[in-house]
């Protein structure tokens, strides 16, 4: 094994945790409903394997189709997801629960309206139901909790599964033989010692910025790519963020931070390929004719670009470190969107719900080598073991912040074209990020 590998390999041990309640339901068979807005399957509903469209593993569908009637008699239930629609599960959530009686045991909710409900008292906190010793609180096993910026207890939760934790993350990404030409070692070495920092990185940037004819035009810049991608990742290495609770912190100094840096990588160092207004996905896309050394990718972007298959080795890294991060504190992934579990406030022994929605979920019985069984996709993805290493290292350190979760119309091109100092763009917008935060918490 690679130092590489032996530095970003999770060794997660998980294990199946003692103690949750299995007293059945001694009357009729007790429906338990999950409100979604598409189709799951299976449920008790469900007759036939290929009731599910979309079945390509036989083996392991009779595996979840199997668990269903595992789960009924164990607790003498029927499960039925019922598709309510994007817009009825949010009416749902508003109408019934604030009444008291809530259409469902469990909503899938998307998390811009599922953390208002958690935030506004529509869930159950898992701590007040729940035993200490149970998964969610420790090995995480079954289901993960989610952030949502709350500290008084659990809410809103994920089922775990390798392909959850490799899911939207974006790594820094390297061209290996432009590295080499310049004589630049490997930033994951730099970052194994503690030297992956935002100045070593815009040492990087400068030496790989080139007018590589003489002409005097650039035709290599140090980096490229878009802009939300660069302003996630920036904040979450400088330990902070815009909208991580009730109060907007766009206008404090870590934020600066962020904002200086990259304007003066447009607009001072020009290191950074010029933001092209026209094109979007240019932005996205430049590093693939070598017009950039340095750029942000995840598993999607190398797969729909087939990375694999470039003239030149492709090198994935942990983004460095900023004047106000923490190597060991700083997250790499931002988990506030997505989709998420809640048990609604009014449910009947809200407990019992969760014990058989999580016996349903862990139709694996424990053994997380068959649930991730196949991760072939993600591992064509990476092109490398090194390069999955580092989305699974990223994958598992996650941030709250809501920023671009607010519906605002942000014009970041302000700052990345010179229009703006970051002074000037914290100013502009500030008073919106807590205008919208306000509405969001309310």
């Amino acid at each position: 094994m690679t130092n590489t590998k032996k530095l970003f390999a999770l060794g997660l041990g998980l294990t199946m945790a003692a103690g949750l309640a299995m007293t059945a339901n001694a009357e009729e068979p007790r429906t338990i409903k999950i409100g979604t807005w598409y189709d799951h399957y299976y449920d008790s509903t469900n007759t036939d394997i290929y009731d599910d469209p979309s079945v390509s593993d036989e083996e392991l569908a009779q595996k979840h189709f199997d668990s269903v009637k595992k789960v009924e008699e164990k607790y003498n239930v029927r499960l039925e997801f019922v598709n309510l629609t994007y817009d009825g599960i949010q009416e749902s959530i508003n109408t019934s629960i604030l009444a008291g009686t809530p259409d469902c045991d469990i909503y899938e909710t998307d998390l811009t309206f599922g953390i208002p409900a958690a935030l506004n008292g529509f869930v159950t906190n898992l701590e007040d139901i729940l035993p200490a010793d149970s998964d969610i609180f420790n090995d995480q096993m079954v289901f993960n909790q989610v952030d949502i910026g709350k500290d008084d207890g659990v809410y809103l939760f994920q089922a775990n599964s390798a392909e959850q934790l490799l899911a939207n993350t974006y790594m820094m990404a390297w061209n290996k033989q432009m590295l080499d030409e310049a004589g630049l070692e490997d930033p994951n070495a730099l970052y194994e010692r503690g030297e992956w920092t935002w100045d070593k990185w815009r040492e990087y940037l400068l030496a790989l910025t080139q007018d590589t004819d003489g002409d005097g035009v650039t035709d290599v810049y140090g980096y490229g790519s878009r802009w939300d991608f660069l302003v996630y990742n920036l904040l979450m290495s400088n330990g902070t963020g815009i909208a991580m609770s009730p109060t907007e912190t766009l206008s404090s100094p870590q934020v600066t931070e962020v904002l200086d840096f990259i304007y003066n990588m447009y607009n001072v160092d020009h290191v950074a390929n010029p933001w092209n207004a026209d094109d979007f996905d240019y932005n996205q896309n430049c590093y693939m004719d070598g017009r950039v050394a340095n750029w942000i990718s995840a598993a999607w972007i190398s797969d729909s670009n087939k990375d694999v298959d470039l003239s030149f080795d492709v090198i994935w890294s942990p983004w460095p470190i900023g004047p106000s991060g923490n190597q060991d504190t700083n997250k790499f992934k931002n988990v506030s969107s997505g989709n998420a579990y809640m048990i609604p406030q009014g449910v009947e022994d809200p407990e019992f719900v969760y014990n058989v929605f999580y016996d349903w979920q862990n139709w694996y019985d424990g053994d997380v080598d068959l649930r991730d069984n196949d991760l072939t996709w993600w591992e064509d993805c990476a092109i490398t073991e090194e390069n999955y290493a580092v989305m699974e290292y990223m994958g598992a350190r996650g941030a709250f912040d809501l920023w671009n979760n607010l519906g605002l119309d942000w014009d970041w091109t302000q700052l990345l074209n010179g229009e703006m100092t970051a002074a000037q763009f914290q100013e502009t917008y500030k008073q919106n990020v807590q205008d919208a935060l306000d509405s969001f918490y309310k």
